[in-house]
């Protein structure tokens, strides 16, 4: 059978997209924030999976305010970097698994949990900064993968409980698949930012860090803090970071099993205007 092997979560801030993309890495300013990544590089390497199942927020490329799905699988064989306004970036095409993402559909929504089918997208930086962050500039990604985008861009957005079930349930669906696949689960999104209005810039270090505290240690009691701690404490683009949860959701300890070993844990402020967190976890053998 699959099986879940360790979850990733990081920020997916779009100017470290372009700092990579324009050799900036290396520059005072961004030099920081790539360090912080290097030994991550090199553990996905040394424990590359079969499959990524990768969470993360469009941002008005394949959806539109016209429609906006709450949660969306991506389906298809692959998945085009998408034009954000200023060209595509230059990534490799994102390469699907078709047969997992139909199976966990089938499975999540047997749960109770309504899913989009999306059989044709682009991806944007939601999805390939991370890639990035974790692989460098490759000819092309180490393994499949299979996006998972969540609306935190319009209200009303699902509630931290619901995506860290929807974890649970995603943990299911992997587990009852019919082939010995390891499998991560990446969550991305935030830390503390917020893009507009009077409180444009905030960045709350302290809540960010006591978000990790409790991801690691307490992701059942961080599922019930509700919408406007998010808002208030960390920005109203803070919410994205319940797509954290459903990475967290999907680990063994919360069916029952050992405690996750701490990997790696990384934060820094800032990136762009954003602070940015980023963390690995692995489920015990």
């Amino acid at each position: 059978m699959a099986r879940i092997t360790a979850s990733v979560y990081t920020s997916h801030v779009p100017a470290i997209g372009a700092a990579i993309d324009l050799s900036k890495t290396a520059e005072p300013y961004w030099q920081p924030l790539f360090k912080g990544y290097e030994f991550s590089k090199k553990w996905l390497a040394a424990n590359r999976p079969d499959v990524i199942f990768l969470v993360y927020n469009d941002h008005a490329t394949a959806f539109s305010l016209d429609m906006i799905p709450t949660f969306a699988i991506g389906t298809a064989a692959q998945f085009e970097p998408a034009d954000e306004g200023w060209g595509p970036r230059p990534v490799p095409t994102v390469i699907g698994h078709p047969e997992l993402a139909a199976h966990i559909a089938q499975s999540v929504i047997q749960d109770d949990f309504d899913l989009t089918i999306v059989n044709r997208m682009d991806v944007d930086h939601g999805l390939t900064v991370p890639l990035s962050l974790m692989c460098g500039q490759p000819q092309a990604w180490p393994c499949p993968v299979i996006p998972f985008a969540v609306n935190v861009v319009q209200y009303p957005v699902p509630s931290g409980r619901r995506c860290f079930n929807l974890g649970r349930a995603l943990r299911k669906a992997v587990e009852s698949y019919d082939e010995p696949l390891k499998v991560q689960v990446w969550g991305t999104g935030g830390m503390s930012h917020q893009l507009q209005g009077p409180r444009a810039g905030l960045i709350n270090a302290a809540w960010d860090n006591a978000f990790l505290d409790r991801l690691i240690a307490d992701p059942a009691g961080l599922a019930e803090v509700p919408h406007i701690e998010y808002v208030r404490e960390a920005g109203s683009e803070g919410i994205e970071l319940v797509m954290w949860l459903i990475a967290r959701g999907a680990m063994s300890d919360v069916a029952g099993g050992p405690a996750p070993r701490v990997v790696h844990r990384f934060f820094h402020v800032p990136a762009s205007n954003t602070a940015v967190g980023h963390l690995i976890l692995e489920n015990a053998q």
